[in-house]
């Protein structure tokens, strides 16, 4: 079960920014305030993600709170499992008592697709859900969306108060990890490039390297962790710098992360480097 953590302040202001980000995000395609926003339950359907109004057609057309219990069970089943390296203090979500994690990736179409993760059944139906249905959304139409929709779902009967508030602050952290990722320099232009791309590009810019060599070894680590088969997850990089004159190794290396930051896991695929960081005098 969760704690009992009621949507205060900090809840409210953090939609509100969550919606002040959408409306950016929209006024810069150029669609201004014409595009909308939910701001209610009576709000069309049309504002949902059409994955999520089709759960909460079929949960509000439920009476029976105990077959809608036993919906989520069902959910938690079929929940596709988030690998133990994934339960990290930044994926998890705090105020609950259950261990919950939430982990969100930018997909090549623009699209967020999310995983979760809990020691709760009950809880993992909650966290299936909201994978289910704002997986393969846009950035813009997650943060717009307003909690209305946990009320419109009907499931208030079927849980304590604190399951009820664990399942809005699950979804707010989702929001939050939707804000992360469209702040990514990963969101913007170059989001379709491969990994190494930008990995180039962001050393280029920040150490003018006179020697830089980046190889793809994901592949290797596809065994104990499947999504590396796709590449863009491990990285050797060998570095050469005028930048690096006067540091230390650990320094050298804090630098190329620093740089990398934002393609690091969780807002971005990195999730390893072996870094070589030399000086031309080195060479």
């Amino acid at each position: 079960c969760f704690a009992d953590r009621r949507w205060g302040t900090e809840g409210r202001n953090h939609h509100a920014g969550a919606t002040a980000l959408a409306r950016r995000q929209r006024g810069g395609r150029g669609r201004g305030a014409a595009a909308g926003f939910v701001v209610s339950a009576a709000a069309s359907d049309t504002e949902m993600p059409e994955a999520l109004q089709t759960l909460v057609a079929a949960f509000s057309a439920v009476p029976d709170p105990m077959l809608r219990y036993k919906q989520l069970l069902h959910f938690a089943e079929k929940l596709e499992a988030l690998p133990a390296e994934h339960h990290t203090p930044e994926n998890k979500v705090e105020g609950c008592v259950s261990q919950v994690w939430v982990r969100g990736t930018l997909e090549q179409d623009g699209t967020v697709s999310f995983q979760a993760e809990s020691d709760s059944q009950l809880t993992k139906g909650l966290a299936a859900l909201l994978v289910r249905g704002l997986s393969g959304a846009t950035p813009d139409t997650i943060a717009s969306l307003s909690p209305d929709f946990i009320e419109m779902l009907g499931l208030k009967q079927s849980l304590t108060p604190s399951r009820n508030n664990g399942f809005l602050n699950m979804f707010l952290k989702m929001q939050k990890i939707t804000e992360d990722l469209a702040a990514a320099p990963s969101s913007g232009p170059d989001a379709n490039l491969p990994m190494s791309e930008k990995i180039q590009q962001a050393i280029t810019a920040s150490l003018s390297p006179s020697s830089l060599d980046i190889q793809d070894d994901s592949a290797s680590h596809a065994g104990h962790r499947p999504e590396s088969a796709e590449g863009g997850t491990h990285f050797r990089v060998a570095v050469v710098s005028e930048a690096f004159e006067g540091l230390t190794t650990i320094k050298r290396h804090k630098a190329v992360y620093a740089v990398l930051a934002d393609y690091m896991e969780p807002k971005g695929t990195i999730h390893a480097l072996s870094l070589s960081t030399k000086t031309p005098s080195e060479i």
